[in-house]
């Protein structure tokens, strides 16, 4: 058999190659900072996964309102309906809110972290709903374009593997992904594995994605997905164990990615990096990226 010599870079890029990598959870919600679903099958569009945080909240001042404001908001439980535009809200106190949410008002922009999003007010009672809830004048805002709900690209992406390691760099092995409000999570990965992706094409189900950066994270990466209450010094962790991103010098945990070829992904897809990231560093410590802003 006639064998052709492989430098060492190569090899190492195609054993990872034939490394089985699966999509094992989806995660959406259709209002900024609620609580995460989990659907077993989504489409990938240019606007990430349709319908994925469609509305999100304002305060008083018209600035976004999120988790980081009020860890409450990760109790109330959000459900929606695209093809019928109806909204259900299930609030801690066991109160439900459901109601259409094509009606809308007056447009506002919001400052998301430097990146101006354009969007409508909700017409109906919503807003009244999440001010009382909440103790203050809160507004259910729709974006105008979907995708810009999310805080740079429409899409967010991590390993298991990764989220394995920091919690066992905190004693919680069982660490919940949840808390870091990701839309795709990755198993069959090493550990900041997807690092190492950025700016590479990685083929998940029927869609191809392109990785885009770093996700520097914030204070709701510290906060118990089911209560908002703060129960794991997440950003300790980070900052003790990677290199902070350049330029923000931000907590780096999870990536940015934007969709290239839309198409159906189901969990337990095949997720397939395609060619090589300009960066091919996959160990714990991972490449330094330029973002700018936490994923909600």
């Amino acid at each position: 058999m006639l064998c052709h010599p492989v430098a060492p870079g190569q090899l190492d890029f195609r054993l990872r190659f034939l490394t089985v990598r699966t999509l094992t959870r989806l995660s959406v919600t259709p209002v900024k900072a609620l609580r995460l679903s989990h659907p077993r099958e989504a489409r990938l569009t240019a606007g990430g996964i349709p319908g994925d945080r469609r509305f999100y909240l304002i305060d008083e001042a018209g600035a976004l309102f999120d988790a980081s404001d009020d860890g409450n908001l990760l109790r109330i439980v959000p459900g929606y309906d695209p093809t019928t535009e109806r909204l259900r809200c299930t609030f801690p106190d066991d109160s439900v809110v459901e109601g259409a949410v094509d009606r809308l008002d007056g447009e506002v922009t919001t400052d998301f972290f430097g990146r101006p999003v354009q969007g409508r007010l909700v017409a109906d009672g919503f807003s009244e709903a999440f001010s009382a809830a909440l103790g203050r004048p809160l507004r259910l805002v729709r974006v105008t374009r979907d995708g810009d709900g999310q805080d740079v690209h429409p899409l967010t992406i991590v390993s298991s593997a990764s989220v394995r390691d920091i919690g066992s760099r905190g004693d919680r092995p069982d660490l919940d992904a949840r808390r870091f409000r990701i839309n795709l999570e990755v198993d069959g990965c090493d550990p900041y594995e997807e690092d190492g992706w950025d700016g590479a094409l990685v083929r998940v189900g029927e869609a191809t994605i392109r990785v885009r950066g770093q996700i520097p994270r914030c204070i709701i990466t510290t906060l118990a997905p089911d209560t908002g209450q703060k129960d794991f010094k997440t950003l300790n962790l980070i900052a003790r164990h990677r290199p902070r991103i350049e330029g923000r010098r931000g907590l780096p945990f999870g990536m940015y990615a934007e969709v290239v070829e839309e198409g159906l992904v189901r969990v337990g897809d095949p997720v397939r990096p395609l060619s090589p990231s300009p960066s091919e560093a996959t160990t714990a410590d991972g490449p330094s990226r330029a973002t700018r802003s936490p994923a909600t």
